[in-house]
């Protein structure tokens, strides 16, 4: 089949690799414009236009879809396959290719419908999270489903190491639904069950709330690792925190109380305290919690909020 494929970010990446390397053509990839990255600011392009640069398939480069609509409908295409691309799909668009669109989202439908699915699963504390192939429709992430499979999240999972998982995991499920509708075999099923909302996540949303229970807290830190990446406050000064676990065998600490306990570094939660692995101060690198204790000047802050 002649299939376009429009994916943006990493997690996107595994799939136009997969595709390629299949017996279908790939006749145009599209993508978001390069944005500018790091202190320089330098405008870089997607990471799915530099696979695509490598494998040699022509890019298109849009925000929306209708920016390029005369081009794509020039293209005689059987099927769309979309990945994070980071926009809506809409008519005429829609219903351009043969076949349809069809969607690599990471949740298991109809849980977790919109941009942070995975975020959001590892923040409510699900038991698990997986990946859906579904047909595309004008509804958001509502479309019957071909194909799934499903991951454990863990007790130590992050939101990053879960995508990175189910990005490489989902383009074989990408891969499988492309053969069978070339073969005319592929089954559509109805998505089942009460759906979930997944909205972008902000900075807000990683603030982590030491008056909640431990549980909770080290949920939303993994859920917003490593983006928009979890913080709290110091005194005046804002603390990024990458990495901590619970301290089930610590004796329990007021909620934000800060206290080293021999090598360790621990802060109070509603029930046991979580001990702070990797942290980074406000203007420094990342770095073990118990290097940036063992910098604390004299009238540190005691606590975290």
């Amino acid at each position: 089949m002649r299939l376009v494929m429009a994916g943006s970010p990493a997690a996107a990446v595994p799939t136009l690799t997969a595709l390629a390397a299949g017996p279908h053509t790939i006749e145009r990839v599209i993508t978001r414009p390069p944005t500018p990255q790091g202190r320089r600011r330098t405008l870089t392009p997607t990471p799915v236009a530099d696979e695509a640069a490598r494998l040699g398939i022509p890019v298109l480069e849009a925000r929306r879809l209708d920016e390029i609509e005369a081009d794509l409908q020039a293209l005689p295409v059987d099927l769309g396959v979309i990945v994070a691309y980071g926009a809506l799909v809409r008519e005429p668009l829609l219903s351009w290719p043969r076949l349809g669109w069809i969607n690599l989202h990471f949740s298991l439908l109809p849980r977790w419908r919109g941009a942070a699915p995975v975020q959001h699963a590892v923040i409510a504390g699900d038991a698990e999270t997986g990946a859906t192939v579904f047909q595309l429709t004008a509804g958001l992430d509502e479309g019957d489903w071909y194909a799934r499979l499903t991951t454990p999240i863990g007790a130590h999972r992050t939101a990053g190491s879960l995508l990175d998982e189910l990005s490489r995991s989902g383009a074989d499920l990408v891969r499988q639904v492309v053969d069978d509708l070339a073969a005319g075999t592929a089954v559509p099923h109805p998505q089942e069950g009460t759906p979930t909302a997944a909205p972008k996540l902000h900075r807000e949303d990683a603030a982590l709330r030491f008056t909640e229970p431990a549980d909770a807290v080290h949920a939303r830190l993994r859920g917003v690792t490593p983006e928009p990446g979890a913080f709290c406050h110091w005194g005046e000064q804002t603390l990024k925190i990458h990495e901590a676990t619970i301290a089930r065998d610590a004796p329990a600490l007021p909620p934000g109380a800060l206290r080293r306990d021999g090598t360790r570094v621990l802060v109070g939660t509603a029930t046991q305290p979580l001990e702070l692995l990797r942290v980074q101060p406000a203007g420094k690198q990342a770095m073990p919690a118990a290097d940036w204790a063992r910098g604390w000047p004299a009238g540190a802050p005691t606590e975290l909020a």
